[in-house]
């Protein structure tokens, strides 16, 4: 057994994730509107498909991030949960029919499968709208500009010049006559899934009111991180079951999708992954041993089976 400083992290990511993973569950179980009156079946869908299931990659990094500079737990909490609804309303949408029409997610029916069209749609605009209120609350931080910098930072990554606008590229590149190159691909995978993750890691910096070099070392220790999550996960559809993921496989390439993957196939895709990593690794150097957690949660997004 690695016994080693880093071996005894190791050993801790798991759990650490997990634990992460109930806090921010109870943190959204708090800040969700329970089901009741006439809006009890969007209050439903709306916790269905966020409470529950998932790693928590980006609220496990914002909490990470946070425990950089001695933010309390309750504010970091209530940070990852709002980026979490954002996550969550983005996977309800991208499972719709009009984009990639999936019926499982999670290991288990999508929203528009457990309840239907109209209601995901509503639930998805609903978990977007109530992260911003979340995030704009007192409880979140005493200082006003440090709110208004959260909602500024992720209605970014959010917009259309971040997660909304990739995934229209995404839609454009299905429907493109000659395949996208690997600059045109990076920067589809960068507003699609990296500017959450990207800001997902520089959140902790933001309560803590951080300077500047350490708030970007944050914020490009999670750029590379989200470039080499969207490669893994990529190569997980080419090559994992759908029963370890929990959806389906194989999907990217039958639809035509412009993917690394399929640009520079498995094993440069793969190295390209590893690369990443190593770069978002040495973002961390000023942090010391009280980031091996984030250190090692790179490995992990190229090892996982899931």
């Amino acid at each position: 057994m690695d016994m080693s400083a880093e071996g005894v992290v190791a050993l801790s990511l798991p759990r650490a994730m997990a634990q992460a993973a109930e806090e921010i569950d109870a943190a959204l179980d708090a800040l969700l509107p329970r089901p009741e009156g006439g809006e009890a079946r969007l209050f439903e869908a709306m916790r269905y498909s966020t409470i529950g299931g998932g790693k928590r990659l980006r609220g496990f990094l914002v909490l990470e991030g946070a425990r950089q500079f001695n933010v309390s737990r309750q504010a970091a909490l209530r940070v990852a949960a709002a980026v979490e609804m954002v996550h969550a309303y983005s996977l309800i949408h991208d499972d719709l029919p009009a984009m990639d029409d999936d019926d499982l997610r999670r290991g288990k029916p999508t929203c528009h499968k457990a309840f239907d069209e109209a209601t995901a749609i509503l639930a998805g605009d609903a978990l977007q709208t109530h992260a911003f209120t979340v995030l704009a609350e007192e409880e979140t931080h005493p200082d006003p500009s440090v709110r208004v910098e959260l909602v500024r930072r992720l209605s970014r990554a959010a917009g259309p010049r971040g997660m909304v606008g990739g995934q229209m590229l995404d839609i454009m590149a299905e429907q493109a006559t000659a395949p996208l190159d690997e600059p045109a691909i990076g920067r589809l995978q960068l507003l699609k899934t990296g500017k959450l993750i990207e800001v997902s890691a520089e959140a902790g910096a933001i309560l803590g009111k951080a300077a500047t070099p350490q708030r970007h070392a944050l914020e490009f220790y999670g750029r590379d991180l989200g470039a080499a999550f969207q490669i893994a996960d990529d190569l997980l559809d080419a090559t994992a079951t759908a029963e370890e993921v929990g959806k389906a496989t194989g999907k990217d390439a039958g639809a035509g999708k412009a993917t690394l993957v399929g640009l520079l196939g498995i094993e440069r895709a793969r190295l390209q992954a590893e690369r990443l990593v190593a770069q978002a690794r040495d973002h961390l150097d000023s942090f010391g041993e009280k980031a091996d957690l984030l250190r090692l949660l790179a490995d992990y997004v190229i090892d996982r089976r899931n």
